[in-house]
Formats: C-alpha cells, structure tokens, sequence
C-alpha cells in the first residue's frame, strides 16, 4: 500500500473490512498526537477533548513517558512474575505511598483490575468474615460500567452490555446509585462481601452523586463489616480535580481500582491497592497476569504518576473544571439545545433536548469536529467533556467558543 496516498476513508474502509463491529467511532482518523491536540490523517488538527476515555490525562505523548517507555524498552520489558524483576519493587513502594496504602497488585486493564477487585473482595468475604463457600454477595448499582468481561456484566443494568450474553455470574445485588436506603438495606444482610461503586458514573453520562453519599457508604460499610470497593479507573488520577474523586469526601477505599491514566495512555497498566488484612488473603498461585506488573510497565507507572504530581495537574482539573462549567452553564441559558451542565474538575458532560434514542448528540459531535474539537456522545444524549489535563486556561476558553459556536447552530 502507498502511504503517500492513505487517506482517512482508506483507513475507514480497512477497519470496517478486517475488524469486528463492536465501536461506533466518529469518522475522523487519528494519526499523531502531542499534549492537548491530535492530528488525522490529512493533517487536520483537533483538540481532545475525550482523551481516551481519560487515559491520557498527562497529554498526548508526553515526553517524560516517551523517554521513560523507550528507556525500559531497550533494557528489558517483560519477565512474567516467574522471576522478579527489578522495576517491581519500586513502582509498588511509590504507588502504595502515592496513595496511602500498605499493597499493591498491578494489572493491565481496568476490567481485570476490577476482576481482582471481585476476587480478593470475595477472598476476603470468606476467609475474614465468615461468609458460607460460594454465598458471598458484592452489591453493584445500576448503571454501573465497571469493564466488558463475563463476570462484570454480571451486574451490569445496560442491555448493550448484556443481550444475549447470557448466563451470567450469581453473588451481585443491584440497587440504585446514590440510594444510601437502598444501600443499608442491602449491607444488612451478612453474605456481602462489598459495595462496589464508581464514585461519579462516567459511562452513564456523568453522574455526579449528592455530597455525603460516599463518605455515608464508607460509614455504612464499617457498620456491616463489608469492604468498600471503589472503581477509579476514569475518574482518579486528578480527572476530577482531586487526585482521586473521592477525596471530595476524605474517603479511602478498602479496594482502590485503578487504571487509564495510570500510565498516561502509554502502555496497558492498572492496578488494585488495599492494606495489609485485605490483600494477603491472596496467596502465590491463587490470582496473576503474565503482563502484570511487568518492568515497562513499572517504569512507565512511576512517569505518570510523578508527571501528575510535578505539573499539578490535579490542581489544573479543578481550577479548569471551574471555568468550563461557568461557561457552559452560560450557554445552556442561551441554549435551548442544551438542558444541563454536570461534572467535577475536567470529568464533564452536557444533556441535550432529545431522547436517548435521538441522533442531536451525535449530530452536534460531527459539527464540533468540523470546528475543530473532539468530543463522542454517551447514552445517546450526553455529551461527556474529559479532555488532557494539561490544557491551559486560554485553550480552554478557546475550546469553550467552538462548544458554544457548534451548539448554537442547533439552538
């Protein structure tokens, strides 16, 4: 094939040939990517403004991570856990004191994150409280997006994710989010093991709770003996203007789940963090990944993490965070196609006028690309705003005239 003449349909047309039909990506080819903007196939630049589901917090290629990846690269990049390695260690003691928790389990994705954190939370239920072999129950909420695996859409309430993907895994009780009567209903009863939440819901069109509802499900949890299980993956690592979004509520998990940013969009990494009573109850032979915790992994871990700290880019998400909701809040009132502004820090999402089963939010994503800005619709009429935090004040003000320009032409 000619590179020379590879066009974005050419790109298009070979995905849409070879590859499974499982995303419904807006039309547009990525090509190169440099902090805040990203470029197509014909050298048209756009901002960001998903940053890979925010994976990409710390910006498209960041040099730090570029420079750490290569580096490791060329010296040794897997082991497997038969043998130790000597980036493992220290990526564990920075992540535990990174976040203030005496163990570390490193992972690749956010789903299997999320599958340790069912297993050690079902570990635990059996061999600390108590529970009867095999009637442990973890209680979910509805809307929940926590991964795509057989056991995950166990307790999963989206029928995209369930339909005729049956049967599914027993042990999940689903109530509402953001119901702390549901939730000490359900705690009550022994056989649970833990609560398993998202602190803001970020697939379900971020949904922000009610303050005081994580810090009441932390009190609750400790009055039922049940471990609180808290999925990060999209909303930590200063997405929400707090390193992790539940620091809102001065919060610490039982099981902390992380992932995405964990390696700044580099390379695969997540992670599952708990104390000492916790995560010993996993022992060698009972839970692993062959790419888990593997050196390149561990020095890409340690870049990210220190690039979030040195260029407070969690300070930046809240300062940001602010500014983007002022403004948007601004244009709902002149807007009749925008119906609500909701977010913390730069995890944020605009409702527009239509049925979930309409195309305006689709429609207004195609329109923002042709201006510029990059953006995809969740739950058909929600438009999730999740971009690098290193955006600068004038580029988010920059980005918030093409928001503005775009939606009003659908006013």
């Amino acid at each position: 094939m000619n590179t020379l003449t590879f066009t974005s349909q050419d790109a298009i047309a070979l995905e849409d040939q070879y590859g499974a039909h499982n995303y419904h990506p807006l039309p547009v080819v990525l090509d190169r990517g440099e902090g805040v903007f990203v470029w197509d196939l014909e050298g048209r630049q756009y901002y960001d403004f998903l940053a890979a589901y925010s994976a990409v917090n710390q910006g498209h290629c960041h040099p730090r991570l570029v420079e750490a990846l290569i580096n490791q690269a060329q010296n040794m990049t897997l082991t497997s856990r038969a043998f130790y390695n000597s980036r493992l260690g220290e990526c564990e003691k920075f992540m535990a004191e990174y976040f203030g928790y005496d163990k570390v389990l490193m992972m690749n994705s956010g789903a299997e994150a999320n599958e340790t954190a069912i297993k050690l939370a079902r570990k635990w239920g059996y061999e600390k409280k108590g529970i009867p072999s095999n009637e442990a129950v973890i209680v979910a909420v509805r809307k929940n997006f926590h991964g795509r695996t057989s056991t995950i859409i166990s307790a999963s309430t989206d029928k995209s994710s369930t339909n005729n993907f049956g049967p599914f895994m027993p042990g999940f009780q689903i109530i509402n989010y953001n119901d702390i009567k549901a939730l000490e209903e359900a705690l009550q009863n022994p056989h649970v093991c833990g609560f398993w939440v998202e602190p803001i819901q970020g697939e379900a069109g971020v949904q922000v709770p009610t303050d005081g509802y994580l810090s009441t499900a932390q009190a609750l949890c400790k009055k039922y003996n049940v471990l609180l299980m808290l999925d990060e993956v999209q909303t930590g690592l200063g997405r929400t203007g707090k390193l992790l979004a539940s620091d809102y509520e001065n919060v610490t998990a039982d099981i902390l789940i992380l992932g995405k940013a964990l390696s700044g969009g580099m390379y695969p990494v997540s992670a599952v963090l708990a104390n000492d009573d916790i995560m010993l109850v996993i022992q060698p032979g009972q839970h692993g990944s062959t790419f888990g915790g593997n050196p390149l992994a561990c020095a890409v871990t340690v870049a990210a993490l220190s690039i979030i700290r040195d260029e407070k880019l969690v300070e930046n998400s809240f300062y940001l965070g602010q500014i983007f909701r002022d403004r948007m809040n601004e244009l709902k009132d002149k807007c009749e196609a925008i119906t609500a502004v909701r977010g913390k820090g730069l995890m944020n999402a605009l409702e527009v006028n239509d049925l979930p089963s309409g195309n305006l939010a689709w429609n207004i994503c195609l329109a923002l690309k042709e201006n510029g800005l990059l953006a995809k619709p969740t739950h058909g009429n929600i438009i999730r705003f999740t971009p690098p935090l290193v955006l600068t004040e004038e580029q988010m003000h920059e980005c918030c005239d093409i928001i503005e320009k775009t939606a009003m032409a659908f006013a």
